[in-house]
């Protein structure tokens, strides 16, 4: 840094004898040494636009807290939030569990001196298994778009072709990651959905399968809240050509729809945010991929597998499944990179699982499907309201028309907000089809009396 030398009291070794010090060390004189490479053209001259710096503790806590205070949560307000982070209930036991210094503080879940979370994500692999009804899945990546994408790189290596066909009725954001993640491997292609079902369109898939197509893939809700039902033939189309199903799950939804396995999905992937994990500013997030335990699949997971398996002591042991194939042992020689696992969140999930069991999956949809079956129902019955298109049947996520209305879905939610309600997320920009439409979801924790307190809201708001 040339000109005043300033001493940041939150950034290691800027103090300018330890700078020197580095700088000699290794032979330099400067900072800039370091970056002759860049060119000159695109180097900052300028000074960043950052404020001063807090050199007191206290000033600091003040200044983001004050920050932090312009901030409403859910908790405060109703909402009617979703599209791909969700306010489901977290049972108090999982905060306790993760919240212990040994899950807490450890470096992907995993501190050397005791293996005893080995076991913790074997048991979390073993109920997402069972859950999805898949012989393996992983330890717990990034997110959900991050395991679609990797589960698409993995079909390409398996079918050794580099096309894949996604739905277009698939979430916004996650298509964003995934292109990404697939450039320059692959290449994508979108197929079509119908606007007044919500389903997926057979023939547009059809004219568009060929022996270069690796995967196909769609998401189980689909982002819309529709649920696919035409899931054999997709797989039967997929499968005549060559190519495997790829489905993205919610796994809130398996206590009571068919897990993606049972109508032929050869990879399935999704994020266990629903799974006993609070809603943090987006997060936080965990990747799952589930496939069969055959070998031809196993070998080609990049992230960390864990088993069981005797010791010598006659005691049960957990540690990595083929440790060789992983990102972690190839570095840059491996087919694809995973970096550090979301572990803590696997963690979660398995003592969520765990506390719920599958009567409790069951009850847990059981209980939104019939409260978002409701809340369909009587926002349809509101003047200026739709909710009929798409007509499939819906989860816990469904689309409200406010065509009819002649009001802007922005200027609806912002008037929900002035009454303490976060309204859907709008649509019109991600779906501009579907005109002034908006996505609402309904969780467990969302009663008759929230549901009611909202269409009264926009009866008044819409009159």
């Amino acid at each position: 840094m040339k000109g005043k030398k300033r001493v940041y009291p939150y950034i290691p070794n800027s103090e300018p004898l330890v700078r020197e010090a580095m700088l000699r060390e290794i032979g330099v004189d400067s900072v800039d040494d370091l970056l002759g490479d860049i060119p000159e053209g695109i180097r900052m001259k300028s000074r960043m636009n950052l404020p001063e710096p807090f050199t007191a503790e206290a000033d600091l806590k003040r200044h983001v807290e004050g920050i932090l205070s312009r901030n409403i949560a859910v908790g405060e307000y109703l909402s009617f939030l979703g599209a791909g982070c969700y306010d489901h209930h977290v049972p108090a036991v999982v905060d306790e569990v993760i919240g212990r210094s040994e899950f807490l503080t450890a470096y992907a879940g995993e501190p050397y001196e005791d293996h005893g979370r080995f076991q913790v994500l074997f048991e979390y692999q073993s109920m997402m298994a069972e859950l999805l009804d898949f012989d393996v899945c992983n330890v717990p990546t990034y997110d959900g778009a991050q395991a679609a994408g990797t589960s698409l790189r993995m079909a390409s290596r398996l079918t050794g072709r580099k096309k894949t066909l996604l739905a277009g009725n698939m979430n916004p954001d996650r298509l964003r990651v995934v292109r990404t993640y697939l450039d320059p491997v692959m290449t994508v292609e979108m197929f079509g959905w119908d606007r007044s079902s919500g389903l997926l369109d057979l023939e547009d898939l059809e004219s568009k399968m060929s022996e270069e197509v690796a995967a196909v893939y769609f998401e189980n809700p689909s982002y819309l809240g529709t649920i696919e039902d035409q899931g054999e033939m997709i797989a039967r189309a997929a499968h005549e050509a060559g190519a495997l199903m790829v489905v993205f799950a919610d796994p809130s939804t398996l206590g009571v729809l068919e897990p993606p396995s049972r109508y032929g999905a050869d990879i399935a992937c999704g994020d266990i945010q629903t799974l006993g994990i609070h809603m943090n500013y987006g997060g936080g997030l965990g990747g799952f991929i589930c496939t069969k335990g055959e070998n031809r699949f196993i070998e080609e997971y990049p992230s960390r597998l864990f088993g069981i398996a005797p010791t010598r002591e006659k005691e049960w042991g957990f540690g990595d499944v083929a440790w060789e194939r992983t990102s972690f042992a190839n570095r840059e020689t491996a087919k694809e990179f995973v970096g550090t696992h979301a572990a803590l969140w696997g963690v979660a999930a398995a003592v969520y699982l765990a506390s719920m069991g599958p009567e409790g999956m069951a009850d847990l949809g059981k209980v939104i499907l019939q409260r978002s079956l409701y809340a369909r129902k009587v926002l349809g019955e509101v003047p200026g309201v739709s909710t009929g298109k798409p007509s499939g049947v819906s989860f816990k996520e469904f689309v409200v028309d406010f065509g009819q209305s002649g009001r802007d879905v922005a200027e609806i939610n912002e008037k929900l907000l002035a009454r303490g309600i976060f309204g859907g997320k709008d649509l019109s920009r991600e779906f501009p089809e579907l005109g002034q439409s908006a996505l609402y979801c309904v969780t467990e924790k969302t009663s008759k009396k929230d549901i009611d307190r909202l269409v009264e809201a926009l009866s008044d708001i819409l009159r």
